[in-house]
Formats: C-alpha cells, structure tokens, sequence
C-alpha cells in the first residue's frame, strides 16, 4: 500500500531525473506523503528519525539559493547527514573529472546525491558513476522534476484534484526546465498545459507531449486556466535576437490582472523564481491574493521530504 491507503503496483523507481520512469498512481502516491511531511513542518520540533544513519550528498555545480537551502533542510528535517558540495571550491577547479569527484564522495559512503549542473544528462552520469539513488535539481534545460511536484502539490492543494484542470505556463519556455518538466508531469496527473511565450522562445517540439498545446496568445492561453504560472526570462542563457525589447515583451507577456481576467473564477498565480518584477509578473500580482508564489516555497520542502523518503527509505 502507499501513502494514504493507495495501492502501488509498480516497481519503485531508483532515482527521480525526470519523470519518464514515473506512473501516475506512482507520483499521486508521492504527493498523497507529501501531506504528512507538511504536517511534521507544522509541529513545535520539526524533526522525524525517518533517515537517521544516511547521509545525503548536494552536489551543486550551478549557482542556487532556493532549492539547496530546501533539500539540505528536507534531508535535515528526517535528521539525515547532509555534505554539502561546491563545485566551485572542489578539485574540479584543479581539473577533476566528474567522474572521479563522484566515486571519491561515494567512497565517503554518501547514500544519496542531489544533483544541480548545467549539462543536460548529468544526473544520469552521477547515477553511473555512483550506483546510488540521484534527485536531479535542474541539468541544463531539460529537467526540474522537484520543481515540477511541488508545483503541481500547490495546484492540487488548491484543487483537491488535477485532472480536468487547465494550467498556463507563458515566458520563456525555450530556457526552462521547469516548463519541460511541467509539461512531462501535469499531463500524467490529468491536467491540460498550455505553453505560451513568443515564437522565438517557445520550442515546437513540445507540441508532441500528450496534453501539451502552443500558442503565441497569452489571453488565448489563460482562457478558463485554473492556474497560471509566469516564468523568468533567462537572459542569461540568451544570445541577441530572441526579443525585440524587455519593454515589448512586458507589454505582450506580462502576467498581471489584464491577462488574469481572462483565467477562470479565483485562478491561481505560480512562479518558480527568482522573479524579475515587473517584467513577467505585476508586483500587484505577485503580492495578491491570487498568487501561491510563498505557498510554492513552503511546499517545497515537503515534497522534496517526500522524495527523499520515497527513494531512501519508503516502502510501497
């Protein structure tokens, strides 16, 4: 049985890189144990034994605030032992291989890896290298699946339910893992996902994910939407020719109350962070009543809990 009573026939998946190993009854089962975890961050002592002994490695060779700080206190919170690595301080400045820094913190008897790295299919290569279970934190553009989760616990939070719902993503999709695995994940759980964002930034090849459509139009893409998520224009990652202005693109994609007008009755407002103000997102918005942005941040850590647990220690 999992979490919640549910019956889990498939086989557990050892690591969590992207969604592909993944069933529907699988991640319903993984957010269902999401909850409880919520209920142990609720308590005076926010601390369980569940993995007492291990000891679980965040192995980060990209820059991040928000999910290093959630799942070193995910793993914290189940009184793991937790290494927390800098690439940027580590022997790989010297020339190391990934190889080599991976079987050498493996020797070190590290149970798990939380894996952030810029290079799509890194995960993959510490799971190889490693033989242990790996989380993926974000490899290049191609996958957050822990973003993803938490973002569809916060829908299903608000809903009870994804299925019927229709969530709109609108930004930069081209750059964004998020939107990647959004598009894997929601479809599975019963959503419909509209991506949205200008031509030169919205990839034709996720037209081919089941449940997925594109479009150009934001106030055609947030139409009856139950939920609406801006994402972070990641300059960053862009040559010229992408946009022909910020200024232009505030005016076209802007998630504000304009735009929300055409969403459903108290549709919801996400953002993975970090935001850039006033550019994808109204300051109005993103402090409304609509937005779940700091709700995004809470639920975080549960369901990165729930993860842990799930391929450390759980048991269908």
């Amino acid at each position: 049985m999992g979490p919640g009573g549910r019956t889990v026939t498939d086989i557990r998946p050892k690591h969590l890189l992207d969604f592909q190993d993944w069933s529907a009854e699988r991640l319903s089962a993984l957010l269902d144990n999401a909850d409880t975890m919520l209920g142990v961050l609720s308590r005076p002592v926010k601390k369980v034994p569940a993995l007492q002994g291990l000891t679980v490695c965040t192995a980060f060779f990209e820059n991040s605030t928000r999910t290093k700080t959630s799942f070193e206190l995910a793993a914290r919170r189940m009184s793991a032992d937790v290494v927390s690595f800098a690439a940027g301080a580590s022997s790989l400045s010297k020339g190391e291989s990934l190889r080599d820094t991976i079987e050498t913190l493996t020797a070190y008897k590290v149970d798990a890896y939380v894996v952030r790295h810029p290079v799509s299919g890194a995960g993959h290569l510490v799971a190889r290298y490693s033989g242990k279970p790996v989380i993926n934190a974000g490899d290049g553009r191609r996958a957050h699946p822990t973003q993803a989760l938490l973002d569809a616990y916060t829908i299903r939070q608000e809903y009870g339910d994804l299925k019927g719902k229709k969530v709109a993503i609108i930004g930069d999709i081209r750059h964004s893992r998020v939107a990647r695995s959004n598009a894997e994940l929601l479809p599975k759980l019963g959503a419909e996902v509209v991506l949205c964002g200008p031509a030169t930034l919205l990839p034709p090849d996720l037209a081919a994910l089941p449940g997925v459509t594109l479009t150009t139009d934001p106030f055609d893409a947030v139409r009856g939407a139950h939920a609406v998520m801006a994402l972070r224009l990641q300059q960053e990652r862009m040559n010229t020719g992408y946009l022909a202005s910020m200024q232009e693109y505030a005016d076209t994609y802007q998630v504000n109350e304009a735009l929300l007008n055409e969403a459903e009755d108290g549709a919801i407002v996400l953002h993975p962070g970090p935001m850039n103000r006033d550019l994808e997102i109204s300051s109005e918005v993103a402090d409304g009543e609509r937005s779940r942005i700091l709700k995004q941040v809470e639920n975080g850590q549960a369901v990165r809990m729930s993860v842990l647990y799930h391929l450390l220690v759980g048991r269908d």
